[in-house]
């Protein structure tokens, strides 16, 4: 069923943003098997995320059977949101949104800013508050008026109900309820059968448990099913207004080169790690975007001219991708562009936890106790294949791993944490190689696609 058509410039598409008073209460649950109980009723689902995550968008991505994406104000500023969404969303009949933490909580010390009720009211979208109601009864309603009426441009359309432990305790719920003003679109029991395992970044990525998380799916979409209340809630998200906005084009961002170089991206299991819009923009600019895995392939794909080595969890592959011990060599020897986050960067140093990895740079890497988690504002220090010297943008580390030495002599990035203010500088840029911890949303500076597109092209030349 396609989405709903609206004059040119104009983003038309039922939707609804699940939200939740804290992290914990089962957004992610409820989230995705609504995405998946909608996408069983023949419907096409576009699922998005709000924040930087990269993992949830993998188990709506089985869900949905298409690109799970993300919405983060803070890395792609809040005017790209709805372009971004549009964009994401063509062609669907409804949209889901997962937010972030709890429904009000943003960028640290940026008020609301990145938060989930800053991306719905972006997206005018009705908000469906998914609540833990597992300690409680009567006291559900205060809650529940607390987040109704906190942000009055914030339209809180119903509240779904989870770990419901009986029938006795649903109607205690209900009952406290009814007085709200808020329905109830859903009750779901508490049950093991949708539990998805955790580690030390959180859950762990469909990619590396595709059989096991396809069974997770489809019983969430079953739970979803039986205590849900699809057509209230489908009705909930036809009520959403128009956009009066045009969809985000990567075609428009970035000018298409006449060359046509081939861009080797990372993935497989250790290399999950990935916004769409990358390829997307990449591919406009003229690229060629050709996946390879690091655990399994033996060399680059054939003509590569630039390499592309994003997030993921290289630490619980360490042994495996040692062993690959042909394609490391072959890109310890590549002479093209390359652009590494996080993953990638550790994929490229000399070894990590002990295990020999691509020795491109020159540094160790370890797993820490310590997380290093945050959004970041950083400038490029020098001219590389992915940034022009000066270049600003909005970045987020996520890991648990340190380097030694934490940056080149030639930094990747000067760093400011917002939350602290602190300053630093991360990584490595000799030129043709630009490798940090960083996490950077290209949809928010296409230019980074564009530059490395035509230093890959210029090179291969």
């Amino acid at each position: 069923m396609p989405g709903r058509r609206g004059e040119h410039g104009v983003i038309d598409v039922p939707r609804l943003v699940v939200a939740a008073p804290a992290s914990g209460s089962g957004k992610t649950t409820v989230a995705t098997g609504l995405m998946a109980a909608f996408a069983r009723r023949g419907l096409a689902v576009s699922p998005h995320k709000v924040g930087p995550d990269y993992i949830d968008p993998g188990y709506h991505a089985l869900a949905t059977g298409r690109p799970g994406r993300n919405l983060d104000a803070y890395l792609c500023g809040p005017d790209r949101i709805a372009p971004l969404f549009g964009h994401g969303a063509a062609g669907a009949g409804l949209a889901v949104v997962e937010g972030v933490m709890g429904l009000f909580d943003g960028a640290a010390g940026q008020g609301e800013l990145a938060s989930t009720a800053h991306v719905a009211k972006l997206l005018r979208a009705p908000v469906v508050l998914v609540v833990d109601a597992s300690s409680q009864s009567r006291s559900v309603a205060a809650l529940v008026h607390g987040f109704a009426s906190w942000d009055p441009e914030v339209r809180l359309g119903g509240v779904v109900l989870n770990k419901v432990g009986s029938e006795r305790h649903e109607a205690l719920l209900r009952e406290a309820l009814d007085a709200s003003g808020v329905p109830v679109l859903g009750v779901l029991r508490r049950s093991g059968a949708v539990d998805t395992p955790s580690r030390h970044l959180g859950l762990v990525p469909a990619a590396e448990r595709r059989r096991e998380a396809l069974d997770s799916v489809d019983a969430l979409a079953a739970q979803v099913h039986a205590g849900c209340d699809l057509d209230a809630l489908l009705a909930l998200a036809r009520s959403a207004p128009p956009l009066p906005e045009a969809p985000w084009d990567p075609a428009a961002e970035v000018p298409r080169g006449a060359a046509r170089p081939r861009i080797a991206v990372a993935g497989g299991p250790a290399f999950t790690f990935s916004y769409a819009e990358h390829g997307e923009l990449l591919r406009a600019a003229g690229a060629d975007v050709v996946p390879f895995d690091p655990l399994r392939d033996e060399t680059l794909p054939e003509g590569t001219d630039g390499l592309v080595i994003g997030g993921g969890f290289p630490e619980v592959y360490a042994p495996q991708l040692s062993e690959n011990a042909a394609l490391r060599a072959r890109i310890a020897r590549f002479t093209g562009p390359v652009a590494a986050e996080c993953a990638g960067l550790l994929y490229l140093a000399r070894e990590l936890d002990g295990q020999p990895m691509c020795g491109v740079l020159d540094a160790t890497a370890t797993m820490s106790e310590r997380l290093t988690l945050g959004y970041r504002e950083a400038v490029a220090v020098a001219d590389s294949a992915l940034a022009a010297a000066g270049t600003r943008v909005r970045g987020h580390e996520f890991h648990r791993t340190v380097l030694e030495p934490g940056s080149g002599a030639t930094p990747a990035w000067g760093v400011t944490r917002p939350e602290r203010r602190t300053e630093g500088h991360i990584g490595g840029a000799d030129g043709a190689v630009h490798a940090s911890y960083l996490h950077v949303h290209w949809a928010a500076a296409p230019a980074m696609a564009a530059r490395f597109a035509a230093r890959c092209a210029r090179d291969a030349a």
